[in-house]
């Protein structure tokens, strides 16, 4: 796996962040690890299908993911991850990955993304436990939301 397949969702996400939540991310330390699945997180889940096979997944805690989906909504103080709120977080992973995809094609790596999908914990039994290529973003104020990438080829 190569560690420049994480800048393009790293820059994207920076982006997007600084866009939505009006706070310019700082750039965690690049490591491999594991993908653990705990309680209180969530993740946001997007397949790469082309030149790049693969996963890239959002994870973030719940009330770090509360704090972004308040701030997406213009400020609204937030409680719940509830239906609404996922939906936003999607929007979030959407909106990485779709500029990241941009950013691949402007360096002449044809990708497509699916759909973005939110999992908890309990849902996370269909992702096999395995090492990834990860960024923390630190967003002041906010927490932090960890870019992992899994790539197959």
């Amino acid at each position: 796996m190569k560690a420049e397949y994480i800048n393009p969702f790293l820059e994207s996400a920076k982006i997007v962040i600084e866009q939505i939540v009006r706070i310019r991310p700082a750039t965690g330390k690049l490591g491999l690890k594991d993908i653990l699945y705990v309680e209180n997180d969530i993740w946001v889940h997007i397949g790469l299908n082309g030149q790049l096979n693969g996963d890239i997944m959002l994870g973030l805690n719940k009330e770090v993911a509360l704090r972004i989906v308040s701030a997406m909504m213009g400020g609204f103080a937030v409680s719940e991850l509830d239906e609404i709120g996922r939906s936003a977080i999607s929007e979030l992973g959407n909106m990485i990955g779709g500029n990241a995809s941009t950013i691949l094609y402007n360096q002449g790596v044809e990708v497509d993304i699916t759909p973005p999908q939110v999992l908890s914990a309990a849902q996370s039994t269909a992702f096999r436990h395995q090492k990834a290529m990860t960024v923390p973003l630190i967003m002041e104020g906010i927490g932090e939301l960890d870019i992992q990438v899994l790539i197959a080829s």
